[in-house]
């Protein structure tokens, strides 16, 4: 499964701090997502995608969508 948070990022030209405060999570935490040194927890999913104004489903791309 991968993890789209970059992907999102750039088609929406939002910087890891823009994503960190739109989302409340932290900065630290956003880029190491996105850079894909990190998986992150469910619950950070759906905090990422309720900042982005997004369905959590949109977040990873995965074949068991």
């Amino acid at each position: 499964m991968k993890i789209l948070l970059q992907e999102i990022m750039q088609s929406k030209k939002l910087t890891v701090r823009q994503v960190s405060i739109m989302a409340g999570v932290p900065k630290s935490t956003v880029e190491d997502i996105a850079n894909e040194k990190i998986s992150p927890r469910i619950n950070t999913l759906e905090e990422l995608a309720k900042g982005l104004n997004i369905h959590i489903t949109d977040l990873f791309d995965s074949p068991y969508k």
